[in-house]
């Protein structure tokens, strides 16, 4: 199976994990869609969709850019037409956007409960929606979510309730869409590291430099959503996956250049045990 001339909708891919997925799959020669917010510049984040494009050019694939905020129904589907005006259809859909804040219940104000779940839970339901007449039309369609497994573990609910629903939630939908749509042949799962990964979340919000030298970069993701997407859609469906673990399906076990310090202590991300 060839992604080649496949395409692929990642939101928030200006960077980090999204622009890392669509570096890897440009590789194969895919068509990417760049959908996320960034037009200028952010010193503290670095990137916007124009110059992912670029990077997704320079190796080997065909870009979209397209400014979307996934948390209005407009723009999405501004972003979805298009995709089908410049690709003629869609293949696999990323659900790489996402809202980070770690706050417990007294101090998550309603403004940022509604951020999270405006683009965690909404815009990734809507996105999908979406896509989702196209997805039918494929040969090879995939949904990926990045999300993790629903760990009921009380201490991954204690210390930030409203993110942790809305992740949760991202991943009960990419259980119920395999569901729904396996008689389309459509694929769904969700993925989540093993570790912290090296992103703009991770400096700026929660750990600084400290945490982004014990974690590993995007590119770890990336790999492993390729290896997914060359999977059967009818085969690979309804799964939580973990980076490490697909990986190691494929015969890859050492991860040392995934390391941002190679040999350094790794730092074990959230709901995984």
């Amino acid at each position: 199976m060839s992604l080649k001339n496949k395409t692929v909708l990642i939101t928030g891919a200006s960077r980090g994990i999204g622009k890392a997925i669509a570096l890897r799959l440009a590789k194969e020669g895919a068509n990417i869609v760049i959908a996320a917010k960034s037009v200028e510049e952010n010193a503290k984040l670095g990137g916007t969709i124009f110059s992912a494009a670029e990077e997704v050019e320079r190796a080997g694939g065909h870009a979209l850019a397209v400014q979307c905020d996934i948390r209005f129904d407009d723009q999405v589907q501004q972003a979805v037409n298009k995709t089908i005006e410049k690709f003629g259809g869609i293949d696999i859909v990323v659900n790489n956007a996402s809202a980070i804040s770690l706050t417990p219940t007294e101090q998550t104000e309603p403004k940022r409960f509604d951020l999270i779940h405006g683009i965690n839970v909404r815009g990734t339901f809507f996105v999908t929606k979406a896509c989702i007449p196209y997805l039918k039309k494929s040969s090879h369609a995939h949904i990926l979510t990045l999300s993790p497994p629903v760990n009921l573990d009380p201490k991954w609910l204690a210390g930030h309730i409203a993110y942790t629903l809305s992740k949760y939630n991202m991943s009960m939908m990419a259980l119920g869409w395999a569901a729904e749509f396996k008689k389309n042949n459509i694929a769904s799962n969700a993925l989540w590291p093993r570790t912290t990964i090296d992103t703009a979340a991770v400096r700026n919000l929660l750990g600084g430099e400290a945490l982004a030298n014990m974690s590993r970069k995007p590119e770890i993701l990336a790999d492993a959503a390729f290896y997914i997407f060359f999977r059967s859609p009818a085969e690979c469906t309804g799964n939580c996956f973990i980076d490490e673990e697909v990986l190691a399906a494929e015969g890859i076990t050492d991860l040392s250049k995934y390391s941002v310090v190679p040999g350094g202590k790794l730092y074990r991300d959230l709901f995984v045990d």
